[in-house]
């Protein structure tokens, strides 16, 4: 399986593409950071990075985005601007029919080093380590865009696996009381009744 992690922003936008699964040792296939500068207007900002991830979907063809959620912060302004930038990805991604999970940067950060609290020189250590990787990845945008996909690598998949195999199994549970019929359910609701103890009478 193929995922694209980024890590959203208006001014640096990481973003990484790693190959694996559950079971299987990761690799990385691509990192980069998307830059765009202050001096232009948001809506040229946002089209550069539309088209940046728009490029990366084309070429690397992941299976799936994982993008980091917007949460609150302090700084409207950054929040905003995060907003805006996870928006025009998940455009690029729906226009190509590619699934978007969100995960938390705790998520993220729990999934690589085990704790969600992690800052982010821990964070950088230990993608490092999980990918094998001659280098750190610089600056911590990439790390966190590598973090992400790996979070979806481990934790998504399974999570999806489990959903399916629930839905499978209610799907089975229905069709089970369909072959039965009305009868039989009404049946043994009616026997439940007669094994329940009866309220004392005045």
């Amino acid at each position: 399986m193929r995922v694209l992690g980024v890590d959203p922003g208006l001014t640096r936008c990481g973003l990484g593409v790693v190959d694996g699964g559950p079971a299987r040792r990761l690799s990385l296939v691509a990192v980069d950071v998307v830059r765009t500068s202050p001096d232009l207007g948001t809506g040229r900002r946002l089209v550069a990075i539309a088209e940046a991830v728009g490029e990366w979907l084309d070429e690397y063809r992941p299976d799936t985005v994982a993008l980091e959620r917007v949460f609150s912060q302090h700084n409207v302004t950054t929040v905003m601007g995060t907003a805006q930038a996870s928006g025009v990805i998940l455009a690029a991604a729906a226009t190509r029919g590619v699934p978007v999970a969100t995960h938390t940067p705790s998520e993220a950060k729990a999934a690589v080093t085990g704790s969600g609290r992690a800052d982010k020189r821990q964070v950088t250590t230990m993608v490092t380590r999980i990918l094998a990787l001659p280098d750190r990845p610089k600056p911590a945008d990439a790390a966190d865009a590598l973090a992400l996909a790996i979070c979806q690598l481990w934790r998504g998949t399974a999570h999806s696996r489990i959903e399916a195999a629930l839905a499978a199994q209610g799907d089975a549970g229905i069709r089970h009381d369909r072959r039965r019929g009305w009868a039989a359910v009404a049946k043994q609701a009616q026997s439940k009744r007669a094994r329940s103890p009866r309220g004392v009478r005045r």
